[in-house]
């Protein structure tokens, strides 16, 4: 397998591991992460998921762009097949959309050197986003004759100021992870020796809140940007009615009454 999962509690490590390529993407690799992803979704015991890559070189270089350039069919034959049917006929950025899986616990990316491409794509539609010291971000498909192709553009200028989401996809260049930091791509940068750490301590402090109320939370943030604030505020009453009565609910705040820990189920 060319992704690994690791379990450590109730947090999820996945680690794509191709080095001898900077960890980029062929379609078995994307395959084997929405395998993992999947999995994770659907496992009680599993509330929080940190994504890395092999080595401290590349986090993902993007798309293997030797593994993903023939084409079985033209792009009218693939248009209307699901993902995995329409992959195999040569449309293998379908894969690379992780939206349709509906996993609603927290993705961590821990982005460990060179992030570009679909790498970035993929850390554009984790929950947050960790970086070592000599991540690099980039979107480069310009300079390649393409674009990015899984609504990279529209996260970017959702996560940062719309003139560096300009400039980093109308250029191709790379920024530095001192720059992601300051325009709020990543939410952190740690020495590369402490980042999976540091990752594992994020998540884990995540994993111990409720689990029922950390998807709601995930949820509610994928399903009310584009809403006026009335709507949302509806939806989000609608998520808080779901919530009131569950057992967690009634654990937590009993647990802050007495000064203790909770202890969450997720029911």
């Amino acid at each position: 397998m060319t992704v690994h999962l690791n379990i450590d509690g109730a947090v999820a490590v996945l680690t794509i591991d191709r080095p001898e390529a900077l960890n980029a993407l062929d379609v078995p690799t994307l395959r084997a992460l929405r395998e993992h992803l999947a999995e994770i979704r659907d496992r009680d015991d599993l509330r929080v998921a940190i994504l890395t890559g092999t080595g401290t070189r590349a986090f993902c270089a993007g798309a293997d762009l030797k593994g993903t350039q023939a084409s079985a069919a033209s792009y009218q034959e693939a248009l209307f097949h699901a993902p995995e049917h329409a992959a195999d006929l040569g449309l293998y950025i379908r894969l690379m959309d992780l939206s349709g899986l509906s996993c609603w616990k927290p993705l961590i990316a821990a982005v460990n050197g060179h992030c570009l491409g679909a790498g970035l794509e993929i850390a554009l539609q984790c929950d947050m986003r960790l970086a070592s010291a000599n991540a690099t971000f980039g979107l480069p498909e310009a300079a390649v004759g393409s674009i990015p192709a899984v609504s990279g553009l529209h996260r970017l200028l959702k996560a940062v100021p719309s003139a560096w989401a300009m400039q980093m996809v109308l250029t191709g260049e790379r920024i530095g992870a001192a720059d992601a930091l300051r325009i709020g791509l990543v939410s952190e940068t740690v020495e590369a020796n402490q980042l999976l750490e540091r990752a594992l301590v994020v998540a884990h402090k995540i994993a111990g809140n409720a689990p029922l109320a950390v998807q709601a939370v995930k949820k509610l943030s994928r399903q009310t940007a584009h809403l006026s604030e009335a709507d949302a505020q509806d939806l989000t009453e609608l998520y808080w009615g779901v919530l009131r009565d569950t057992a967690d609910r009634i654990e937590g705040r009993k647990a802050f009454a007495e000064k203790r820990p909770p202890h969450f189920t997720g029911r």
